[in-house]
């Protein structure tokens, strides 16, 4: 019974751990470069075929059933703990990404395929095979079920991904090893894979221990600056860099801000509105970083502003780091401002409250998940929380580097605002190029008559009016409208994008 509890234990780590490196190479690699569901789709095949194949090629072992099994999980154990460490290399020192993703997987895969037939056939020989292969799927699933909890809400936001690698390689050897202990009587040439599991287990656990500075030296090489914060919250990377007095913050690797220009982005999205608008109650989806918070906060008409951000470790990061506060003026902190940590269209779809300014200051659409808050939906569910003379502003992307996407995100606007008064604008943000924003209202808004009273770097009156003149090369495109169920934005952005990503 020990020994057939064992093996079922087995079966369940071995599930665990094969969801896990799975699930560990498809958020790398989203992370890396983007586009999760192509990425996550071609590791989710690549893994299930490469299992079809080690559970084929497993029919070829017909003798020392548990010797080869043992064999198996030390080297799951050793290619899965490896797997991490050997992406992040790859894709900071050479142009081998993607093989080396490929290959890993399918490695990983196979072996993990290989694996299953031999416990099954093993656990046969100790009872009814109908029971046995009952036993054997349930193990499997509840392991998988385990995994997918753990991955997103303990995994990734506390042990980080090169941790949690090198942890589940761990698990794969301590099963091999447990397993030459309980079945010592049954498997010859025991020495030669003990060895094994020791120097393995060596290896991982001098990786675990030295994950975090491993990081630090892929991520230098990765970064162009100084790497002064770096941390993996459940929702995203953040990774904060500095060289002189320029500090600049990535999220899931994208540039979001560089210190010396933020200014122009930031009071390109905010001042127009706010001048127009003259806001007393505003609301910020996105712009945990608080740049957008500082810009409003000028203005002695606003009394309540809202920040919905989704992620936690952003919005304490940018509240309580003092290099951060003072870039945005303790804003986060000021009595005015509410923070809530949640989902910006799961909050708009709950709220009752009404806005005169409604900020969008949101990720690019380089993916699904980021492209459904640019769709007719997301801007119907913002539009209706606007005051009668409320108005909407959204960044859009660059007109310039991806053109089609900017005036997909201008005619969604217009589709999910009928007969709003839509003015799409434009500024030069150095460190991004040409930018582009959507500002929208119910309400007639004379750009012609913008005044600026409060401190400004970068806008004055004439500035501003330019932004809403377009040259030829910026103009307008026909193009479809982003919806839920067909997000043609991701597709444009992504094809725009492409010729400028050497």
């Amino acid at each position: 019974m020990q020994k057939k509890a064992l093996l079922l234990f087995s079966v369940f780590v071995v599930a665990v751990c094969g969801l896990v490196y799975e699930l560990l190479a498809g958020t790398l690699s989203s992370y890396l470069l983007g586009d999760s569901v192509t990425h996550f789709s071609l590791v989710i095949g690549v893994f299930l075929s490469s299992m079809g194949l080690g559970a084929w090629l497993s029919k070829f072992v017909r003798q020392e059933l548990l010797r080869a099994f043992v064999a198996v999980e030390i080297w799951v154990g050793l290619v899965g703990g490896l797997s991490a460490l050997a992406l992040f290399a790859a894709f900071a020192y050479t142009t081998t990404y993607l093989p080396a993703l490929f290959g890993l997987g399918g490695l990983i895969g196979c072996l993990i395929g290989f694996e299953i037939p031999l416990l099954i056939r093993i656990l046969a020989e100790e009872g009814v095979l109908r029971v046995t292969v009952s036993d054997v799927l349930a193990a499997d699933y509840v392991g998988a079920l385990a995994a997918s909890l753990l991955f997103p809400t303990l995994l990734v936001p506390h042990l980080g991904m090169m941790k949690t690698s090198f942890l589940f390689g761990l698990m794969n050897v301590a099963v091999a090893y447990a397993t030459l202990r309980v079945f010592k009587d049954r498997i010859p040439r025991r020495k030669p894979l003990t060895a094994l599991c020791i120097a393995s287990s060596l290896l991982l656990g001098t990786g675990f221990v030295s994950s975090e500075w491993t990081s630090r030296r892929l991520e230098a090489a990765r970064y162009e600056d100084d790497v002064i914060y770096s941390r993996q919250t459940r929702y995203q990377k953040i990774v904060l860099t500095r060289w002189r007095d320029d500090v600049r913050l990535f999220l899931d690797g994208n540039l979001q801000f560089c210190s010396v220009d933020e200014h122009r982005y930031h009071e390109s999205l905010v001042h127009p509105a706010m001048s127009l608008a003259k806001p007393e109650r505003i609301l910020v989806l996105g712009g945990g970083d608080g740049m957008v918070l500082r810009e409003a906060l000028k203005y002695a008409s606003l009394r309540e502003a809202l920040l919905v951000d989704l992620d936690p470790g952003m919005t304490r990061l940018f509240s309580s780091n003092p290099m951060l506060t003072r870039l945005n003026g303790d804003s986060l902190l000021d009595p005015r401002v509410r923070v809530v940590n949640q989902d910006a269209m799961a909050y708009l779809q709950d709220d009752e409250g009404f806005y005169d300014a409604v900020f969008m200051d949101l990720p690019d659409p380089n993916s699904l998940s980021l492209g459904k808050l640019y769709t007719t939906a997301f801007f119907r569910l913002a539009a209706r929380r606007l005051s009668r003379n409320g108005i909407l502003v959204t960044q859009a992307s660059s007109p310039f580097y991806s053109r089609e996407a900017f005036w997909c995100v201008v005619n969604t606007v217009k589709e999910a605002m009928p007969g709003a008064d839509v003015k799409p604008y434009h500024a030069l943000v150095p460190s991004f190029g040409e930018w582009g924003f959507v500002m929208a209202s119910r309400s007639p808004m004379p750009v012609a008559r913008m005044e600026f009273k409060v401190p400004l770097r970068f806008l004055n009156t004439e500035t501003a009016r330019a932004m809403f003149v377009f040259p030829e090369d910026l103009g307008p495109l026909p193009s479809p409208v982003n919806r839920l169920d067909d997000q043609a934005l991701v597709r444009l952005y992504e094809k725009g994008w492409e010729k400028w990503n050497y």
